[in-house]
């Protein structure tokens, strides 16, 4: 048995049946836990932060296609303009 970390409800794991690296979900709160240690049984809260941050890296890379769009059209645009 182990403690759900995020809700400390108990989680019924066999260190017999898991690996190291596994991913599991708690009953209780849905959390999804990650085993990081069999011999005894040691389980991490699997955390949403981190995906948060790729989809913040998403954004940072579309902004700067918009930018590089940007430039393009108005290299584009005095190129057309005659002087």
């Amino acid at each position: 048995m182990v403690q759900c970390p995020k809700c400390a409800v108990q989680i019924d794991v066999d260190e017999d049946e898991v690996e190291e690296g596994e991913i599991l979900n708690c009953p209780e709160c849905e959390a999804e836990l990650e085993v990081v240690q069999i011999h005894p049984v040691h389980i991490n809260v699997i955390s949403d932060d981190d995906d948060d941050d790729d989809d913040d890296d998403e954004d940072e890379d579309e902004d700067e296609d918009d930018e590089e769009d940007v430039k393009e059209d108005a290299l584009e645009d005095e190129e057309e303009e005659p002087e």
